[in-house]
């Protein structure tokens, strides 16, 4: 499935990706040690001593079997895996080229390509560098999903985005360890340099990682926000429950918002009833606000007055805070379900939506806010948008009053919310299964990008439908070029 999508502005990714470095023996070593230290860590405070000793020996059965040498039977010694390894001569390795997990010469690693016998025509690597250019003109897609038991940002190229030639094809992919709930891009520069080209995830467990999209092949976030300290062993040498870091959330994070103007801020929302302000340049929290009282499910920056945040929660209530000010209570609207999205509109200060779990989306005006509300506002229109959750919404950054919405119910929909009377200009069923997430992009403004449960990317092309092309055409920044 796809359960988030995020739009990368064109021009910000690097021309030629580079590969990422080969892990060092430090790395592959705290690599190895944490995969086995978390191994049954989930259910291992319902485990007798027995059970965990059958573990231990099936994983050290395992990795032995996994490296070709022979097991302690006795399973009383899992480290014999590691010493298997034999990282202590790491370094002392042949110097044509070293065995990594190998099972015979065919499985050598070369420093460089000249160095590999196996390689015939190293002429290889230059058609190899042109197939993973990406030009100016291309629009960049990130998908976060789940297939199989695995989780991966896949990384789309978008080319000829306004013709009829237009071509949509995987780049690269990027494994992440959690089951990843939500994405925001940012360009801090994290790495140095004027801007970067990042991606932020929040997933099942209580970290955020941010990725670095100008990567190939990477197997590490360049920075974590939050998570578990690495678990230690007690003096009984049983290793200890593992502890959250200071400032960390301690549930899932299930929303995140990036600020545009302060670029090293990120807003994010969690299943522990917390919405955190972090600092991704330190790596640290700098605000944490508990006021909700259930789950928070979205986040999201006003786009004129950025020091103005939205949070929506299972607790039936969208709040609004000024960070400036943290501790005053804010503003809240109750509403009459589970909040699923916000939407700040882009082209007012003071308006935005909410989708909600029970089909609806309402729009409110700021000005009317109040201070603790305990019964539901009167909405500036309250739409009946779908028959199930509305999962996602999306407002188109050229035309005003084009709202998008995604649903449960498997369609999306095209909403004209002019006079604050909402009418639905086009509808869709796209082949992506129940929609989680749906995104306008703003390089190409009437082109809709929509995820959902059969995992497959599909792009909805808006100005195709003759309604909408009547409508918002004027608006069409991108006008087709000649014979599209």
């Amino acid at each position: 499935m796809i359960v988030a999508i995020s739009w990368i502005p064109k021009g910000v990714s690097k021309a030629e990706p580079v590969f990422a470095e080969p892990p060092s023996r430090e790395d592959i070593e705290e690599i190895i040690s944490n995969t086995l230290a978390n191994v049954g860590e989930e259910d291992e405070n319902e485990e007798d001593d027995a059970n965990k000793k059958n573990d231990e020996v099936a994983h050290a059965l395992t990795v032995a079997d996994a490296i070709g040498k022979p097991s302690n039977e006795n399973g009383d010694d899992i480290t014999l895996a590691l010493k298997d390894l034999n990282m202590d001569n790491y370094d002392e390795e042949d110097e044509e080229g070293f065995e990594l997990f190998s099972s015979g010469m065919g499985d050598l690693y070369y420093p460089s390509n000249e160095l590999d016998p196996y390689i015939q025509n190293n002429n290889n690597s230059d058609s190899e560098d042109l197939e993973n250019m990406i030009y100016p003109t291309d629009s960049v897609v990130v998908c976060a999903r789940t297939e199989d038991d695995l989780n991966f940002l896949q990384v789309f190229i978008l080319e000829d985005a306004n013709t009829r030639d237009m071509n949509l094809y995987t780049h690269h992919d990027i494994i992440i360890p959690e089951f990843p709930l939500c994405t925001a891009w940012l360009d801090c520069p994290l790495k140095g340099g004027e801007k970067g080209n990042f991606l932020a995830v929040g997933s099942m467990g209580p970290s955020i990682e941010i990725w670095d999209l100008d990567v190939i092949d990477e197997v590490e976030p360049c920075v974590v926000l939050g998570g578990k300290e690495k678990r230690k062993k007690g003096k009984n040498g049983k290793k200890k429950s593992a502890k959250y870091k200071e400032d960390s959330h301690t549930d899932s994070v299930l929303g995140l918002a990036w600020n545009k103007k302060y670029s090293n801020t990120l807003a994010s929302a969690s299943a522990d009833k917390r919405v955190k302000i972090w600092d991704v340049v330190a790596g640290k929290c700098t605000i944490t606000m508990d006021h909700h009282s259930d789950k928070v499910q979205a986040v999201a920056w006003n786009h004129h007055a950025q020091h103005i945040l939205l949070s929506g929660s299972f607790d039936h209530t969208v709040a609004l805070k000024d960070v400036r000010t943290p501790s005053h209570s804010g503003y809240t609207w109750s509403v009459s379900a589970d909040v699923e999205g916000l939407a700040w509109d882009p082209h007012t200060e003071h308006s935005y939506v909410v989708s909600l779990e029970d089909g609806t989306v309402k729009s409110f005006d700021v000005r009317t806010a109040v201070s603790n509300a305990s019964a539901e506002q009167n909405a500036t229109f309250t739409l009946h948008a779908h028959d199930k959750s509305v999962t996602s919404v999306s407002y188109n950054v050229s035309a005003p009053n084009l709202l998008a919405t995604g649903s449960m119910d498997k369609t999306v929909k095209l909403w004209d919310l002019s006079n604050n009377q909402p009418s639905c200009v086009a509808s869709k069923t796209p082949e992506a299964g129940a929609v989680f997430s749906i995104s306008f992009s703003e390089d190409n403004p009437f082109l809709l990008a929509i995820g959902g449960s059969n995992g497959k990317l599909q792009l909805w092309d808006t100005l195709s439908d003759e309604g909408i092309s009547r409508r918002y055409e004027q608006y069409n920044r991108n006008q087709p070029q000649s014979g599209a």
